[in-house]
């Protein structure tokens, strides 16, 4: 290593800036929010740091530099366009044995600036030693999307019960344990919803509770296929499951997500093959949240919009099994934008209804007059076994047999297809369309010729993206 990473405490400490300008400016900011106490000597200051100046949370020490103004600091920093002065600083900074950092000379640097992640009081440093500050950053903002803001007040909350945790448990491996428990359990999800007195009495309940422990089920939607649509969210959840029960929905790509030691279950749903029952899904996810497992099911596209999440969890509700959801982006929202076809458009359809192809036998039949208003999309969910009928049922009841119309299959995946035509010609298209496929039926289908982006993108990347017209 050519630095040490420390982590100073400057709280009250006085930090001299020699320069006033807007770089001066963005270390000086972060001085100010570690606690230092800021003295900066220029001639003139800029409009950000003549405001600090005059609010009194900087010191404008002097217009000039004199090495005298280093004998009672703990840090020193140089950020003027004069290379002469600034080399001058380091050198009468290293004869004090005091700290010093020229910006953008690393030569002249005795200690750098790292790129930071802040999630108070939790924070990530990130150097590469002055040699590649562009990719220490582009590092800085891939962390800052994978770690939760809520980190911050789960290490404060943490902090606070440090004391209790010692006092219940002599041995340190036993305190490794319980907080390793807590940082990826209830605890910790109840924090990320927002519920900080709830964790809180969960911290306190698992300190004196016996050693079974209580199991969660997350409910997490995958999205219609592309991993780049998984959320922020699913994908750390994903990380931290025991158990997985997946369906046949989620895309290898997601699953590749997957913590690589967590159990998984199929319990997916294919018509005219063997599939699991919803009941026996049901009884599966209380019976493995009862073990104490962590206990992710994950869905196709969200969980909620035909993915029956909502049956899950009342079957979790009823066990008094902890739950939370993760939504995903449904197929409906994700399949029609990679097709390009936006399910409203002011000239073209003012309203979109997502509707199922797949009803309950014993369920209320369709409201075709409302469904075959124009000006409206239809997205049709598992609909291509019925598409004929679907076809005839809007027609007869007064839809144009003209209405332009697509099927999109495997919406959002490198193997997309897209299939346009007419509503009467509804059923050829779906006839021959590979699964899983989403039906859209509107004006707005016409836009597809125009805004169809992925079907462009993956051409030039030299892969295949067919677009079948029967129109």
């Amino acid at each position: 290593m050519d630095y040490l990473p420390l982590f100073a405490d400057i709280r009250q400490k006085p930090v001299l800036v020699v320069g006033g300008s807007g770089v001066a400016a963005r270390k000086i900011e972060l001085l100010r929010r570690a606690g230092a106490r800021v003295q900066v000597v220029s001639q003139r200051l800029c409009e950000e740091l003549a405001a600090l100046e005059a609010s009194g949370s900087i010191e404008w020490l002097a217009t000039e530099y004199q090495a005298a103004q280093l004998d009672r600091v703990f840090l020193v920093i140089a950020a003027t366009d004069d290379g002469d002065l600034n080399g001058q600083v380091f050198l009468d900074a290293t004869e004090r044995h005091l700290l010093a950092n020229v910006v953008d000379d690393q030569p002249k640097c005795s200690f750098i600036f790292p790129s930071i992640v802040d999630r108070y009081p939790l924070v990530v440093a990130i150097s590469s030693s002055g040699t590649a500050p562009v990719l220490a950053r582009l590092l800085r903002e891939k962390l800052e999307a994978l770690l939760p803001a809520n980190l911050g007040q789960m290490a404060k909350i943490a902090g606070q019960w440090r004391r209790k945790v010692k006092a219940r448990f002599n041995m340190i491996s036993d305190r490794r344990r319980f907080w390793e428990k807590a940082f990826n359990g209830l605890f910790a999800n109840q924090v990320a919803s927002g519920n900080v007195e709830g964790a809180k009495r969960t911290l306190d309940q698992q300190l004196t509770a016996s050693e079974a422990s209580q199991g969660e089920i997350i409910l997490v939607g995958a999205g219609p296929g592309d991993s780049g649509l998984l959320t922020l969210r699913g994908l750390q959840v994903m990380q931290l499951a025991d158990v997985v029960l997946y369906d046949h929905l989620v895309s290898d790509d997601v699953l590749d997500l997957m913590r690589r030691d967590a159990h998984r279950i199929c319990v997916g749903k294919r018509a005219n093959a063997h599939s699991v029952s919803q009941e026996e899904t049901n009884r599966l996810l209380v019976k493995l949240a009862r073990q104490g497992k962590r206990v992710v099911r994950l869905k196709g596209g969200d969980s909620f919009i035909f993915g029956r999440g909502g049956e899950e969890l009342q079957a979790a509700m009823a066990a008094g099994i902890p739950f939370q959801v993760v939504p995903g982006v449904t197929a409906a929202a994700g399949a029609t934008a990679y097709a390009g076809i936006p399910l409203t458009h002011r000239d073209y359809a003012q309203s979109a209804l997502f509707i199922t192809g797949h009803c309950r036998a014993d369920g209320e039949r369709m409201d075709w007059p409302s469904l075959a208003r124009a000006s409206q999309t239809l997205a049709v969910y598992m609909g291509t076994m019925k598409a004929g009928e679907i076809s005839s049922q809007l027609i007869a009841h007064g839809r144009d047999p003209h209405t332009p119309a697509a099927v999109i299959s495997r919406g959002t995946r490198q193997d997309q297809q897209v299939l346009i035509g007419t509503l009467q010609q509804l059923e050829e298209l779906a006839r021959n369309a590979p699964t899983p496929a989403l039906l859209v039926i509107g004006e707005v289908v016409n836009l597809h010729q125009q805004l169809a982006w992925f079907q462009y993108s993956a051409q030039q990347d030299g892969r295949e993206s067919p677009v079948v017209n029967l129109a």
